[in-house]
């Protein structure tokens, strides 16, 4: 059994997270993610800090309402594999110049035909891990 390919509606609907998310368009961000969305931060602490989708909501609201420059639009899709109603995808992603580039994750949710953000991880880039996940075999097998 293999990967099934990636429906393209996922990459539209990142687009339009990134483009609608970054322009604080909240009635737009409305429509893209599911009520129980949540953000997960983690820290360079190493703890992981949860911001519902209301409390998020609230900042974008706060930052448009209050005349921020929109946030940068800067990202690359690194990698989206889906699994029937489930997708995952990871982004490179920088919110501005001044800013720490971060690795996002997207957990999606195919609802009808609409795919939709059901929530995402942050961590800090780089982070990434070269080669296996695991430690180097200390005994040869």
């Amino acid at each position: 059994m293999g990967i099934e390919p990636v429906d393209p509606r996922i990459h539209e609907l990142i687009h339009e997270v990134v483009h609608i998310g970054s322009a604080y368009d909240v009635d737009g961000m409305e429509r893209l993610y599911t009520p129980d969305q949540s953000f997960l931060i983690l820290g360079s602490d190493g703890n992981v800090t949860r911001v519902s989708r209301a409390e998020s909501f609230a900042e974008f609201r706060a930052r448009r309402d209050g005349g921020e420059a929109p946030l940068s639009t800067e990202h690359r899709v690194l990698h989206v594999e889906q699994q029937g109603s489930f997708a995952t995808a990871i982004l490179y992603r920088r919110m501005s110049p001044n800013s720490p580039a971060a690795m996002y994750e997207l957990r999606l949710l195919k609802s009808g035909e609409r795919w939709m953000v059901a929530g995402e991880t942050v961590t800090p880039w780089p982070g990434g891990i070269d080669g296996s996940f695991l430690p180097v075999r200390r005994h040869a097998a």
